[in-house]
């Protein structure tokens, strides 16, 4: 499967923001999706993580509450949508992807990466 992630830029810090993740190939299959992201000079982070079913979600701790995964399997895509973006959210954000029931939050538990997408918030 292919992801194509899509939807940063430059925002305020307070401001909004929704990323999309548009996955193609063998998309007949279920599979869990989710966001990471990597700011300069450090490590790629867990930010959401949504079930193959769209029936659970979990979040990063500094981003619970404010952000928001969800999914339109009829489109292939997988979103996230910011609220009350920080500073400290800038970073290159990543959709990844892995058969089956998933919500792991680390970088191993996931097979298929997209591109990145970068969003930058402005204090």
């Amino acid at each position: 499967v292919q992801l194509q992630a899509c939807g940063g830029g430059l925002v305020q810090a307070g401001g909004s923001l929704r990323l999309s993740c548009a996955a193609s190939g063998r998309t007949e299959s279920s599979y869990a999706m989710t966001w990471f992201r990597q700011a300069p000079g450090k490590e790629r982070e867990f930010v959401a993580a949504i079930s193959w079913t769209g029936g659970s979600t979990y979040y990063a701790d500094d981003v619970s509450g404010r952000f928001t995964i969800s999914r339109d399997d009829a489109k292939n895509t997988v979103f996230l949508q910011m609220h009350s973006l920080k500073p400290e959210d800038t970073a290159v954000y990543y959709c990844a992807a892995v058969r089956g029931y998933g919500l792991g939050s680390s970088v191993e538990d996931y097979d298929y990466w997209g591109q990145g997408t970068l969003v930058t918030v402005s204090s």
